[in-house]
C-alpha cells in the first residue's frame, strides 16, 4: 500500500448504499476489485490512497410506515451480506474486522480491514435481540438516528421528541456498551449527545462529523462536547461534506437547492449555467477539511481527532474527489507542522485505541454480571 506508515481508518464510506443503487450489490455488474469512475470508492483506490481499515456504512433510509419494516431489514441485511462475501470474493484485497486485533492483523498482511457500521437505529426495528443479531453478523458501531428521530432517540435534523433518550434508548446504550460496540453520536440531537454521555462507560464516538465552532451545522459537534469527548478518551472523525466544513458553501448550497426546481425542460442546462454564472460556488476543499482537523486536535488534543470521510454519500470537495485522494491531506497537515507521530494518531492509532478501550468495557460489563 502508498503511505504505509501512515495507513487511514476511515470511519464512514456509503459505497455499499450507492452500489446498491446503481447495481443492486451484484459485483459481476460493478466490480469493486476494478477503478469504478461512477463512485468514489473501489478496493484499488483505497490500497492506493492508503487506507488500512474501512468502515463500511449500512444504511436504508427512515421511514415510519409499518408496511415498509420487511424491505427496510431485506436491504439492511443484504448490505452486510455484501461485506461479507466481497471478503470472501477478494480475500487477496480485503478481509472481515471485528476487533482492534483483527485492524492490526490486517495491516501487518496487507489487506484493507472491513469493519460494517450501522447507520440509523430505525435499523433495530424497536428491538434489543435485532441490535444483539446484527452485532454477531459483524456490525461494529450503530449510528443512534439518522436525519429523523427514532422512537427512542433524537436527530440532530429533526424536531425534539423524546428529550434525548427514553427508556428503551436507555437499555440501547446499556447493550451496546454490554456487547462492546462503538456509540455513534454523528446524526444524534446535542440532548441525545448529553444523555448518551451521562451514560454509556466507553469512550464518546462520532464517525462523521465536523466542528461547529468553525461551521455551525447541527450535526458537527460543538466545543463543549468536544471537550467531554476528550474526557471520555474517545474520538470525532472529521467528515469531507462541504455543507458541514464551510458555512459559505453551506449557504451557496442552500440557495442551489431553493431555485433547482425551476432547471427542468429543454432549458435547464442554460439555466443551471445562468445561475451558477451568478452564484460561483465557493472554495471548499482540503483545507477546509484541515480546518476542522486542527480545530478539533486545539480543542480535544491530538489523540481524539480522526478521519470519517462519508464517500459515497454526499457530493466531495473538488479537490478530495476519491479515496485514493488522502495522501494529499496528509501532505497539507505535514505542511502545516504536524509530525509523523501526530499523522500516525489521526490516521490509524487514536481509533485502534478506542475501540480497544471500547472493547474492554464490554469484559467488565460481563465480568460484572458473572
Amino acid at each position: 500500500m502508498t503511505t504505509e506508515h501512515h495507513l487511514i481508518i476511515d470511519g464512514h464510506n456509503d459505497m455499499l448504499w450507492k452500489h446498491h443503487t446503481l447495481a443492486g450489490l451484484d459485483f459481476g455488474r460493478l466490480d469493486p476489485a476494478h477503478e469504478q469512475p461512477q463512485l468514489h470508492t473501489d478496493l484499488v483506490r483505497l490500497r492506493r490512497g492508503g487506507v488500512g481499515a474501512q468502515f463500511w456504512s449500512i444504511w436504508v433510509p427512515c421511514t415510519t410506515d409499518p408496511a415498509a419494516t420487511a424491505d427496510m431489514a431485506a436491504v439492511t441485511l443484504a448490505q452486510i451480506e455484501a461485506v461479507h462475501r466481497m471478503c470472501e470474493t477478494y480475500p487477496h484485497l480485503t478481509t472481515l474486522a471485528r476487533s482492534a486485533d483483527d485492524i492490526e492483523r490486517c495491516f501487518a498482511e496487507g489487506r484493507i480491514a472491513s469493519l460494517m457500521g450501522l447507520e440509523g437505529g430505525h435499523q433495530i426495528l424497536d428491538s434489543i435481540d435485532v441490535l444483539r443479531f446484527l452485532h454477531r453478523s459483524g456490525i461494529k458501531y450503530m449510528t443512534l438516528t439518522h436525519n429523523t428521530n427514532t422512537t427512542w432517540a433524537d436527530s440532530a435534523t429533526d424536531g425534539p421528541g423524546v428529550g434525548g433518550l427514553n427508556a428503551f434508548g436507555e437499555q440501547v446504550v446499556a447493550a451496546m456498551n454490554e456487547l462492546g460496540m462503538l456509540i455513534d453520536l454523528s446524526h444524534c440531537a446535542d440532548t441525545t449527545v448529553e444523555h448518551v454521555t451521562r451514560l454509556t462507560t466507553a469512550p464518546l464516538f462520532f464517525s462523521h462529523s465536523g466542528a461547529r465552532a468553525l461551521c455551525d451545522h447541527p450535526r458537527n459537534v460543538t466545543d463543549a462536547t468536544l471537550k467531554a469527548v476528550s474526557a471520555s478518551g474517545g474520538i470525532v472523525m472529521v467528515v469531507f461534506l462541504p455543507e458541514f466544513l464551510s458555512k459559505e458553501y453551506g449557504a451557496w448550497s442552500a440557495a442551489r437547492k431553493s431555485v433547482k426546481s425551476d432547471w427542468s425542460g429543454p432549458q435547464a442546462t442554460a439555466r443551471e449555467a445562468a445561475w451558477l454564472a451568478d452564484n460561483p460556488k465557493p472554495p471548499c476543499g482540503i483545507e477546509e477539511i484541515s480546518d476542522h482537523i486542527d480545530h478539533i486536535r486545539n480543542v480535544a488534543g491530538i489523540d481524539h481527532v480522526g478521519i470519517g470521510s462519508d464517500f459515497d454519500g454526499m457530493t466531495p470537495p473538488d479537490d478530495m474527489a476519491s479515496v485514493d485522494r488522502y495522501p494529499a491531506l496528509l501532505a497539507e497537515l505535514e505542511r502545516r507542522g504536524w509530525s509523523h507521530s501526530d499523522l500516525a494518531a489521526l490516521t490509524h492509532g487514536n481509533m485502534v485505541r478506542v475501540l480497544r478501550a471500547t472493547e474492554a468495557c464490554a469484559g467488565k460489563a460481563r465480568n460484572t454480571e458473572s
